[in-house]
């Protein structure tokens, strides 16, 4: 999950494979909309709308994970983790498509210089997106596997 584009991948064969959207991108905008009507949109139709609906759309809230501090979107208030987990819960979504519904593990990454407060949130919001959060790992980790 990144602050400006998230992804998610299963291991193939030994090698990280990406599951594409429904649409076939292989990265989606951490956007969050919650439109007029209440549904949570993510990815790029939520980008589309943060200059129209600044109030009922979030950003980078990567940047915001370990913060108790509530986020106002669309007339509500969030927690961090609690908008992550909106994204995680769309990339579940791939998943599910690819392999059936159910519990899935995954294993996220974080800078590394994130703390254990933000690497508690983050592992919060993948178990809130419905995921077994196997393990949180540093991103140069997961990088280094792409090698």
């Amino acid at each position: 999950m990144g602050t400006t584009n998230s992804a998610v991948a299963c291991i193939h064969r030994g090698k990280p494979e990406i599951i594409p959207s429904p649409q076939g991108k292989r990265i989606i905008p951490s956007v969050v909309l919650l439109d007029p009507a209440g549904k949570v949109v993510v990815g790029e139709e939520a980008r589309a709308a943060l200059i129209a609906m600044p109030d009922r759309t979030v950003a980078a809230v990567k940047r915001k994970m370990g913060s108790q501090e509530p986020i106002p979107i669309g007339g509500q208030a969030l927690l961090p983790q609690e908008i992550s987990a909106l994204i995680l819960k769309e990339l579940k979504s791939y998943v599910d498509a690819r392999f059936g519904e159910g519990e899935k593990e995954a294993v996220i990454t974080v800078p590394a210089y994130f703390t254990d407060e933000q690497r508690r949130a983050t592992k919060q919001a993948g178990e809130l997106a419905g995921f077994v959060v196997e393990r949180i790992i540093n991103e140069p980790t997961a990088a280094s596997w792409l090698t």
